[in-house]
C-alpha cells in the first residue's frame, strides 16, 4: 500500500502489534484508542481519524453490532482489514461483517479461535494463590497468539489486492486444554500451579459481571463442547507468514512477567 492506514484499537492487545509493523515497513500510520481520546462511536471522531487513510485495521470494542452499519458507512472506500471472530456466523461480529460487505469489496476478514491474552484473568490469582478455578479445565482451545494476528493483519493491510474478498480463519498450533495452559504458565514463571473446577453456576455470576445472560450462557455451553470436541486448528497462520503459529508455551514465555 502507498497510503496511510488507521489503526482502531491502536493501544489494545493486537492494535500496538499492527502499529509497530506498519511503521517498521514504514507505511504512516494513524492510531484511534479510547485511551487517546477517540471514540468508535462518535462520528465526528471517527471522521476525523478517517480522512485521508487508504486502509482500515478495525476491531470492534463493543458488545453488539447496533453501531455496525454506521461505522461501516464512514470506513467506505478505504480497504477493512476487520478483526472478527471464529464464531462469526452466529454472533454480532458476523453483523459488522454484513455491514462492512455493505459498503466495500475491499475488505479482508481474519477469524481468530481465542485470544491467549484472555488467560491473563488468571493474573491475579495465580499471583495471590497460585490456584486458578475455572469451568471446564479439560476444554481445549487453540488459543492464538497475538502476534500471530497482527502478523497476518499487516500482511493484509500492505498487499490488499492478495487478500481482498478473503476470510482467514486463523487458530495456534494445537489445542491445548485450561488445565494445561495453566501448567504451562507455571513452567514461563517456575511455580507449580494448581486448578480448581468452579462450579458453572459460580462461573457463569462471575461473567454476568460484565456480559449479558445470553453471552454468558453461550460461552459457558461452548466450553462445555469443547470437553468432547476441540477447537479447530488450522494453519492459516503458517500459510500466510511462512512460519508456524505460535504455541501457547511460547505466549506463556513472553507473558511471564504478567502472572509474577
Amino acid at each position: 500500500m502507498s497510503g496511510t492506514a488507521l489503526v482502531i484499537g491502536a493501544t489494545g492487545n493486537v492494535g500496538r502489534h499492527v502499529v509497530v509493523g506498519l511503521r517498521e515497513r514504514a507505511v504512516p500510520v494513524r492510531g484511534m484508542s479510547r485511551r487517546r481520546g477517540g471514540d468508535l462511536a462518535s462520528p465526528v471522531d471517527l471522521e476525523r481519524a478517517a480522512e485521508g487513510v487508504d486502509a482500515v485495521f478495525l476491531i470492534w470494542p463493543f458488545m453488539t453490532a447496533d453501531l455496525a452499519k454506521p461505522v461501516a458507512g464512514r470506513l467506505a472506500g478505504r480497504h477493512i482489514v476487520y478483526l472478527s471472530a471464529m464464531s462469526a456466523e452466529t454472533g454480532f461480529w458476523g453483523e459488522v461483517e454484513s455491514a462492512i460487505r455493505g459498503v466495500t469489496d475491499r475488505w479482508t476478514f481474519l477469524r481468530p479461535s481465542g485470544f491467549a491474552t484472555n488467560t491473563l484473568g488468571w493474573a491475579e490469582r495465580i499471583r495471590t494463590t497460585g490456584t486458578v478455578r475455572m469451568p471446564y479445565p479439560a476444554a481445549r482451545r487453540s488459543l492464538i497468539h497475538e502476534r500471530d494476528i497482527a502478523d497476518v493483519a499487516l500482511l493484509a493491510l500492505t498487499a490488499p489486492a492478495a487478500h481482498a474478498g478473503r476470510t482467514h480463519v486463523i487458530t495456534g498450533p494445537s489445542a491445548v486444554s485450561q488445565a494445561e495452559q495453566v501448567r504451562l504458565i507455571g513452567d514461563a514463571i517456575g511455580r507449580e500451579l494448581r486448578v480448581q473446577e468452579q462450579p458453572r453456576a459460580e462461573a457463569r455470576a462471575e461473567l454476568l459481571r460484565w456480559a449479558s445472560p445470553e453471552f454468558a450462557d453461550a460461552s459457558l455451553d461452548y466450553w462445555a463442547s469443547l470437553v468432547g470436541t476441540p477447537e479447530p486448528v488450522t494453519r492459516t497462520v503458517e500459510e500466510q507468514t511462512g512460519r508456524p503459529a505460535r504455541g501457547f508455551a511460547a505466549w506463556a514465555r513472553d507473558h511471564a512477567a504478567d502472572f509474577s
